[in-house]
């Protein structure tokens, strides 16, 4: 079977070489930029840090994330950040003309603006008050993906009407699987659309013929199942929101092209581990089939290079040689932790070369381990500057 291949995305380099961010950021055509990954990789930092880097180089740039951590607000210094995006102070955009604003997901109050925007007012408030609606829009399996490419949606069509932003940086939902902001969508509208809930709502709007023997049995098992409160309050809600369920579709396919337009570009995020680039990698494939464009894959908090002449093996060496020796421990204690930090780039390296080989299309930036958290817009700087390649001095 052959691998598939991923469409490599705006402005990116060709395999062998380097991602260039910088040109990423500054391509008038990238539009949106999708951070995406595995859990704890550092995606929020790469989002914030991208965002401010575009900005501070002339573009208008709004960033969504949806990390619970609250890490990018406190990073950008803002107090607090919600379904409204609220611009950062301290960001040197004067010379370049550009802005950031900053917004963190409110999964709730997005999915309730849906039904307000696509129901009456009596028929919204009827929805925005079933027992079922509320307990479905706060923590139905993923709602939090879905609405995430909700907000997306809708960020991109004021964009597009008013010229707010000309660049959305978003920083994908952390969960088990990477793959489930991509799947999210396509489950929630296939729930609001499926044979279930066209079975709970047929009682509701069918003639009475419809009440055959075979469905009254299934609402009576339900009925077993669930309680009769929660059945009830189900089959309401499923008659109010049956005039929603076709538009639910609809925008989960222009959400879903959203994402294979030209003007999209995918990051990768990972670690420099076994697992977090397996999962890489199968997130590269995956976006290859459903032919949405890969702009690079970032290796997070590697282990910075040392610089000189002795290998490991010779460090190693050296340190046994003072042992016996009786010699001074403490230099013997530096070699030792010379000889594991080299041994730690080498494994490293050759995992990044293993995805490489695999992937060759895909452009790789490397992302050296800082020495604390970042808490602050310099330290969002700094790591902007590492992933457009700048060395620290």
């Amino acid at each position: 079977m052959t691998r598939p291949r991923s469409r490599v995305g705006p402005q990116s380099l060709d395999g062998g070489h380097p991602l260039d961010v910088d040109r990423l950021l500054d391509d008038p055509a990238t539009g949106i930029i999708v951070c995406c990954g595995s859990g704890g990789v550092g995606k929020t930092t790469t989002s914030a840090a991208l965002a401010l880097r575009a900005a501070e180089r002339g573009r208008t740039v709004v960033v969504l994330t949806i990390d619970p951590a609250r890490r990018l607000a406190q990073s950008m210094g803002i107090e607090v950040l919600d379904n409204t995006p609220r611009p950062v102070a301290g960001v040197s955009t004067t010379a370049s003309g550009g802005s950031l604003d900053a917004m963190m997901l409110d999964m709730k109050r997005t999915f309730d603006e849906v039904v307000e925007s696509q129901a009456s007012p009596e028929k919204a408030q009827q929805i925005l008050r079933n027992p079922f609606y509320i307990a479905l829009s706060s923590s139905f399996a993923g709602t939090q993906e879905y609405m995430a490419m909700e907000k997306l949606g809708q960020i991109h069509a004021d964009a597009r009407r008013d010229g707010t932003y000309d660049l959305i940086v978003v920083d994908t939902p952390p969960s088990r699987s990477a793959l489930d902001f991509l799947d999210a969508p396509e489950r929630l509208s296939s729930f609001l659309d499926g044979r279930f809930i066209r079975l709970l709502l047929a009682p509701a709007k069918g003639p009475a013929r419809l009440m055959s023997a075979g469905l009254g049995m299934v609402t009576n098992a339900l009925t077993k199942v669930l309680g009769a409160q929660v059945l009830r309050d189900m089959q309401t809600f499923v008659a109010a929101f049956d005039t929603l369920f076709g538009g639910f579709r609809q925008r989960a396919q222009k959400t879903f092209e959203l994402l294979q337009a030209d003007g999209t570009a995918f990051l990768v995020v990972a670690a420099p581990e076994p697992d977090a680039l397996r999962e890489a990698a199968y997130f590269v494939e995956r976006l290859g089939e459903d032919d949405m464009p890969v702009a690079g894959l970032v290796v997070n908090r590697a282990s910075p290079e040392q610089h000189g002449d002795i290998t490991a093996e010779e460090a190693m060496a050296a340190a046994q040689r003072l042992r016996k020796d009786g010699a001074d421990s403490l230099t013997a204690g530096l070699l030792r932790l010379h000889a594991d930090h080299m041994r730690m780039v080498e494994r490293e390296t050759l995992l990044r070369h293993r995805f490489e080989a695999a992937h060759p299309q895909v452009p790789i930036a490397v992302v050296p381990a800082l020495a604390g958290d970042v808490h602050d817009l310099a330290g969002l700087r700094q790591v902007g500057a590492l992933l457009a390649g700048e060395r620290p001095t």
